[in-house]
């Protein structure tokens, strides 16, 4: 049997505390906010992106749009309502909404009133400018904006699962209705299919 010396232990010992540390040290490396990178495959940003894009494209395009522009003379006022997360997974729908917001005002198309939720900060506001700010300067209540269309919807998926592969089919269904009369004018459906496959895994 072969002694050996202390210090070549010691030093076969440092090694090995070496490459345990490093096996385990965290890799950050920064990359473009628009380069798609599936992980895990669950819905992730560039699902979220993508969708919004392509379904307010949609809407934008359909008759409705038109004919309430030629009925009113004006552009059609239009309100997120809920989307509701039907899916297996943990989505982060306020993302989702947000990108749906931001496409809807860049389109130029129509006029986007302020959630519930952000209307009820606005109006305190102005209820503070009622009090404090001058005449000339105070923005009055009742003065509002309604909207004329409410668009809401669900995001759902199904899973396909065997052994160590996995489908994930999200459906996101989006409708825009009109305040006036409950009337449906759009209908918009987005799609997407995942393959998974992982070497080893718990579903």
């Amino acid at each position: 049997m072969i002694r050996l010396p202390a210090s070549a232990l010691a030093l076969a010992a440092a090694l090995c505390v070496t490459l345990v540390l490093s096996s385990c040290a965290t890799h950050v490396e920064r990359i473009d906010v628009d380069e798609t990178r599936d992980l895990s495959g669950e819905w992730n940003d560039t699902d979220s992106r993508l969708v919004s894009e392509e379904m307010v494209r949609d809407v934008l395009a359909r008759p409705w749009l038109d004919s309430f522009i030629n009925e009113q003379g004006n552009l059609p006022a239009v309100i997120v309502g809920e989307v509701r997360n039907l899916s297996h997974e943990h989505i982060n729908v306020a993302t989702f909404i947000g990108d749906i917001e931001r496409e809807l005002i860049n389109s130029g198309g129509v006029q986007f009133v302020a959630s519930r939720n952000e209307r009820g900060e606005i109006r305190e506001e102005r209820k503070d400018q009622e009090l404090n700010a001058s005449a000339e300067t105070a923005k009055r209540m009742g003065e509002e904006l309604g909207a004329d269309f409410m668009l809401k919807g669900a995001i759902n998926t199904i899973l396909d699962t065997e052994g160590k592969e996995q489908v994930r089919y999200y459906q996101v269904d989006l409708s825009l209705i009109s305040l006036a009369d409950n009337r449906k004018v759009w209908v918009g459906q987005k799609k997407i299919k995942k393959f998974v496959k992982k070497n080893s895994i718990r579903w």
